[in-house]
C-alpha cells in the first residue's frame, strides 16, 4: 500500500564538488592540553604585557627622577655647609682681629703722649751729663740741684717702664738695624767692628714695638785676618 503522507521539504544534500562553508575563526584552535582555545586570549595577553612594561618604565623614570633630586639636595646641603663653615671662620677671624685691635689700642694708646715726653727725658739726661763732676763734688748747691734733676729723670724713666716704655742705650752692643739708626762710622775707636761705638740719642720701645730708634755711630774696622792653620 502506497504511503500517501506528505513529507516536508527535505534538506538539500551537498552536491558533489560543493565547497564547505567557512567556519568561524578559532573554531578548531586548541590549547596545549587539547581544550578549545579562546579566540580573544592572545590579544589580551599582549595588552597586559604592554601595560606592565609601561608601569615598570614609569616606575624606573620616577626612581631616576627621585635619585637625581636626592643628589641635587646633597650637593646643595654640602654647599650650604661649606658656606656656613666659611662664615663661622670669617666671624672668628673678625672677632680675633677686633680683640687684637682692642689690645693694641690699650697697649699703644700712650704712644703719642710718650713720644712727646721723650725729648723731655733726653734733655734731662743731657743736662745731667753736662754738669762737671768736680762741681758736683765741691759745690753743695750744684750737688743738690744735680741730685734733684737726677731724681726727676729717674722718676720719669720709672713711669715710662711702668707703662711699657723702655729706653734703648746700646753702647757697646752689636748694631741692630731693627732698633738702631746708624748716623756715621767711627774709625779707630777700639771697639769691635760692627758694634755701637757712640750713642747720639737713645731710642725707646713701647711694649716691644719700636717707638724711636737709637741714633748711633758704628765702629769701623777691618775684619779679623784669617788664621793660617795649615802649618
Amino acid at each position: 500500500m502506497q504511503d500517501d503522507r506528505i513529507q516536508g521539504p527535505q534538506a538539500p544534500q551537498d552536491e558533489p564538488g560543493a565547497k564547505a562553508a567557512p567556519e568561524a575563526p578559532g573554531t578548531h584552535e586548541r590549547t596545549a592540553d587539547g581544550a578549545p582555545a579562546s579566540p580573544d586570549k592572545a590579544p589580551a595577553d599582549a595588552g597586559e604585557a604592554t601595560a606592565d612594561e609601561a608601569m615598570l618604565l614609569a616606575e624606573a623614570e620616577a626612581m631616576l627622577a627621585l635619585e637625581n633630586e636626592v643628589a641635587a639636595l646633597r650637593e646643595e646641603t654640602a654647599r650650604l655647609r661649606d658656606q656656613h663653615l666659611r662664615a663661622l671662620a670669617e666671624t672668628e677671624n673678625i672677632r680675633r682681629r677686633a680683640e687684637r685691635d682692642k689690645e693694641d689700642a690699650a697697649r699703644f694708646a700712650i704712644g703719642k703722649f710718650a713720644g712727646d715726653l721723650l725729648d723731655v727725658a733726653e734733655n734731662l739726661t743731657r743736662a745731667l751729663a753736662a754738669v762737671p763732676r768736680e762741681q758736683v763734688e765741691q759745690d753743695d748747691a750744684v750737688r743738690q740741684l744735680f741730685a734733684g734733676v737726677d731724681m726727676i729723670a729717674n722718676q720719669l724713666q720709672e713711669a715710662f717702664r711702668k707703662h711699657g716704655l723702655v729706653r734703648i742705650d746700646p753702647q757697646g752692643e752689636k748694631f741692630d738695624p731693627n732698633f738702631h739708626q746708624a748716623m756715621f762710622q767711627v774709625k779707630d775707636s777700639g771697639a769691635v767692628p760692627g758694634t755701637v761705638a757712640q750713642v747720639i740719642q737713645a731710642g725707646y720701645v713701647l711694649n716691644g714695638r719700636l717707638l724711636r730708634p737709637a741714633m748711633v755711630g758704628v765702629a769701623q774696622g777691618d775684619p779679623p785676618s784669617k788664621v793660617d792653620t795649615s802649618a
